[in-house]
């Protein structure tokens, strides 16, 4: 089923711990991604269900298999942790795909660990089916993110404030390796590990670093430009992630852990879901700022690979980080110009963009909507599809004219619109819908998550079946807390 090729179980074992899936007393298979299967190169055919559930839920370990969980430490909104480590996943191993990249299989939920501290290791139903919705959401949209394989139904309860019915998540990713798994290495003081990881990293994910004349430097550099990019991007969607602890930043540019996250409804550049960030570290615009501040403690990681004179180390790393600001905007504004049909770069794009988003933020307008009636607007329709998104407080009349003014570049309407409605989802995973979903599973109904996960894998299409979908909730079905999920 799987062809193993284990790099980082090769590593040392302070790495790492080895691991054992706990007993599952009935897998039953709830959803199985067969085209990431196919991608990966995974051999399905012939395996009925019930192995494939019992292989995914750990109970069968396939050929290959070095199941092992990663050391990592992390800041924890702002508070270092020195270990932390994989409490509650075991990576089973690695495959190299069909386009002849190298992924990561992991198992969410599977059971305690050398990390648990004391956790019982195990997922309840709800947080891995939110995951594999949000996960295979980010993929259609186009956003770096790991992948959900699978979600497999353990037949064990979970104790949490209630009992729950317990799951496994399959996670496919570049790689599970995050900032804070140099920290693990660096708060030890153990120099010659956090080279090992660099090289690692390096070899796994920018071998092309290799030619310049400062490889650690440039790696550092390339982490961060990756940050800049996928945060830009989750901005460009109304994603906001909850909770960007280091151990959640993985260097390989990729979003990881769906905990707490949501998507935003009505766009407030402060707005906050996460029931643990009380004091709204990670709201909306607050993220980019976060990025950098987590870059800045993969630099301090580095620093003794960067130059072996202190100084000199220092005012390199911080040249990168003055250098995410400037990576990020151009990132930011580049998806922004996109969104609001601006080809090329006119002065006042800045500005432009901005002012929508303030007007936006007066108006309480949903942030996904209100993209894809400007979209419509492009393309000739009537001023009042847009204005209908805003309350009657608004005056958009300036804004429009500025706009229309800057949007003039020879295009047709068609064009114009087509390739505005291909950045601007029409669909997104509402934190309404999610929970409705996840409601009705607890009780046995999947069909609520299935609707949803065939539907988020087509967010750019407006079909009559999934219209109740791209609808905003309703004051009564408002969600205004998420929750982690361990």
């Amino acid at each position: 089923m799987f062809a193993f090729d284990n790099s980082y179980a090769r590593l040392p074992e302070i790495f790492y711990r080895p691991a054992k899936p706990a007993p599952a007393r009935a897998p039953k298979l709830i959803r199985f991604n067969a085209d990431l299967a196919q991608a990966l190169g995974l051999h399905v055919e012939g395996v009925d269900e019930e192995r494939l559930a019992a292989v995914l839920a750990g109970q069968v370990l396939p050929v290959g298999a070095e199941p092992i969980a990663q050391a990592y430490a992390g800041h924890q909104f702002g508070h270092f942790n020195p270990q932390l480590g994989d409490g509650r996943a075991l990576l089973l191993g690695e495959v190299v795909d069909r386009s002849g990249q190298r992924r990561d299989i992991q198992l969410k939920g599977s059971g305690p660990t050398a990390f648990s501290r004391n956790g019982d290791g195990l997922a309840a139903l709800g947080p891995v089916l939110r995951e594999y919705i949000l996960s295979e959401a980010f993929a259609a949209l186009g956003v770096p993110s790991t992948r959900a394989l699978a979600a497999v139904a353990t037949g064990e309860i979970v104790r949490r404030e209630v009992p729950l019915p317990g799951a496994v998540l399959t996670r496919v990713a570049l790689s599970h390796i995050r900032v804070g798994t140099f920290q693990y290495f660096a708060a030890q003081g153990d120099d010659a590990a956090v080279r090992q990881l660099a090289d690692h990293v390096i070899k796994r994910h920018y071998p092309s670093v290799l030619a310049e004349e400062n490889p650690y430097l440039a790696l550092l550099h390339e982490v961060a430009a990756a940050q800049a990019r996928l945060v830009a991007q989750w901005l460009s969607i109304g994603f906001i992630h909850g909770v960007m602890n280091t151990d959640n930043m993985a260097v390989s540019g990729e979003t990881i852990d769906f905990g707490p996250c949501a998507f935003l409804d009505e766009y407030d550049p402060r707005k906050v879901f996460s029931s643990i960030d009380q004091r709204g570290r990670y709201a909306y615009a607050n993220q980019p700022g976060i990025a950098q501040w987590n870059i800045a403690r993969l630099a301090e990681c580095l620093l003794p690979l960067l130059d072996p004179d202190e100084e000199k180390a220092v005012a390199a790393a911080n040249g990168v980080l003055q250098a995410f600001g400037d990576l990020f905007q151009a990132a930011w504004l580049q998806r922004f110009r996109a969104k609001l049909g601006l080809v090329g770069e006119g002065a006042d794009d800045r500005l432009l963009v901005s002012d929508f988003l303030d007007v936006m933020h007066r108006g309480e307008a949903d942030f996904t909507l209100t993209f894809r009636a400007l979209s419509k607007l492009a393309g000739g329709a009537a001023d009042e599809v847009l204005v209908e998104q805003f309350n009657p407080s608004v005056d958009l009349g300036d804004w429009l004219m500025r706009w229309r003014a800057r949007l003039d570049d020879g295009r047709s309407p068609a064009a114009l619109q087509a390739a505005m409605e291909a950045v601007n989802p029409a669909l997104i995973p509402r934190n309404h819908r999610i929970e409705e979903a996840i409601a009705a599973a607890v009780y046995g109904d999947f069909s609520i998550f299935h609707r949803l996960v065939d539907a988020v894998a087509a967010p750019f299409t407006e079909s009559l079946a999934s219209a109740d979908l791209r609808l905003p909730p309703r004051p009564e079905e408002r969600v205004t807390r998420t929750f982690c999920g361990t």
